[in-house]
């Protein structure tokens, strides 16, 4: 099975969508097999790859729904290794569907369940709380939190924390946040680096060392349907976003041997 990782924040303009293609763009680079589910009905992740949609483009809102399977809709980007299962406008009154469907808050782990040919799964979750990213939580062992360097940067933060625990508590016993990425960082403005300093200091789980840029190019990449490792290839935020894909397989690699040193502990205190 895949790592599936949601890229998640009720706040908008956090920079997940943007994340979410650098990142795949990323791990692709490094030779893993990656898909982008585009879970937000504005569908910006599909066209930052280059995958064009139109009405009749079937994607993410016909799986949830069983008018589509799920491998007959994925499709390619421009990046070599990296697919996009996209969406459509009808993913917007999905949440309104999905109330009276049975086991609605795992309809996208069942369809994801089906997938065994991706080393990594990315979900950008659309900026809510509600039920297209409870079900992203619920099918996730991962959650990646990004969080812009400014002002309010923290607002929301506490409510996002309680969500993941409820998920943990109740529905997906395996979740583990993944980390905090901290975007559009500005080096020359003083409230980056305190925001950066709060925000260390003040959440006990993983913070990546990575840190994304305030970067032109980052913002110029999505417009020509590329990721800026394909775009810009050695600008600031190319080099950050290959700096997270890096690390992050690195923590990866330690929860799982985290969870594998505990898993034999358990069975030796038997």
């Amino acid at each position: 099975m895949p790592n599936i990782i949601s890229i998640v924040n009720q706040k908008g303009g956090t920079g997940k969508t943007t994340t979410t293609i650098n990142f795949a763009a990323a791990l692709a680079e490094l030779g893993k097999r990656v898909l982008i589910v585009d879970f937000d009905p504005q569908g910006n992740a599909s066209s930052g790859v280059g995958v064009l949609v139109n009405e009749e483009t079937k994607g993410i809102y016909e799986v949830l729904t069983d008018k589509a399977d799920i491998h007959d809709v994925i499709m390619e980007s421009v990046v070599k290794n990296l697919f996009v299962l996209p969406t459509n406008q009808s993913l917007a009154g999905a949440t309104i569907e999905l109330v009276d469907m049975e086991d609605r808050e795992y309809r996208l782990k069942k369809a994801l369940e089906k997938l065994v040919d991706f080393d990594f799964v990315l979900i950008d979750c659309p900026p809510s709380l509600g039920l297209l990213t409870i079900n992203s939580l619920v099918a996730s062992n991962y959650v990646l939190i990004p969080v812009q360097c400014e002002y309010y940067a923290l607002e929301g933060l506490g409510q996002l924390l309680k969500t993941i625990q409820l998920i943990k508590d109740n529905l997906q016993p395996n979740l583990e946040i993944l980390g905090v990425l901290l975007t559009m960082h500005d080096r020359r403005i003083k409230l980056s680096e305190e925001v950066v300093s709060e925000v260390r200091t003040k959440f006990p789980f993983r913070v990546f060392e990575s840190i994304i840029p305030r970067n032109v190019r980052l913002a110029e990449a999505p417009s020509f349907g590329k990721s800026i490792l394909q775009y810009a290839s050695w600008s600031k935020g190319a080099r950050a976003y290959r700096s997270l894909g890096k690390e992050a397989l690195d923590v990866i690699n330690k929860i799982n041997l985290e969870n594998s040193q505990q898993k034999v502990k358990t069975i030796y205190a038997k």
